[in-house]
């Protein structure tokens, strides 16, 4: 997960902000079913 979507998430998450919650869930689900191609880094190393 980049760590600007687990940052977002965090901080979604302290304020109890269930909206943010749910579309930043979305863009992490969004995000994981790109498929991956030679210049793209894969989700592996970004966890």
């Amino acid at each position: 997960m980049p760590q600007w979507l687990c940052n977002q998430l965090m901080r979604a998450f302290h304020k109890k902000d269930s909206r943010q919650i749910k579309l930043l869930n979305e863009c992490w689900y969004f995000y994981r079913s790109k498929p991956a191609n030679g210049s793209q880094r894969s989700v592996e190393n970004e966890i």
